[in-house]
């Protein structure tokens, strides 16, 4: 069996396309899934940029981080009971407003160890 067989052979993608620029310049052009606009002014930004910034040229500061920053969320889990799930608790480290960030300032951590140092970081993954 292959998987191709399965799966839907004909894709239909619609969409509104204007030929005239005329009609299109008079009126506003509105998006379907308007993305979500950020203030001018964000309160984090100054904290965003100093973890951004930090370098990391020492052995055990990037060991530090990599154990201190988890790789998947700690918070993520099946509820059993008797062997059966009851419900499923998402990850929740995505609605930290700095999860990019700490993810970034770890995948830093551990390049520096493997490219610079030459450690295997398979015990970080």
């Amino acid at each position: 069996m292959k998987v191709f067989d399965n799966t839907t052979k004909k894709i239909f993608l619609a969409t509104w396309v204007s030929i005239n620029q005329a009609e299109t310049s008079d009126h506003q052009v509105t998006q379907l899934n308007p993305s979500i606009s950020k203030s001018d002014w964000d309160i984090l930004q100054p904290l965003r940029q100093r973890l951004e910034n930090i370098q990391i040229r020492d052995r055990q500061l990037a060991h530090r981080l990599c154990k201190l920053i988890p790789s998947q969320c700690p918070f993520e889990r099946d509820v059993k009971l008797f062997g059966k799930t009851l419900f499923h608790i998402p990850p929740m480290c995505k609605l930290n407003p700095l999860y990019e960030e700490v993810v970034g300032l770890r995948f830093r951590a551990m390049c520096y160890l493997a490219d610079e140092c030459g450690e295997d970081v398979s015990q970080y993954c």
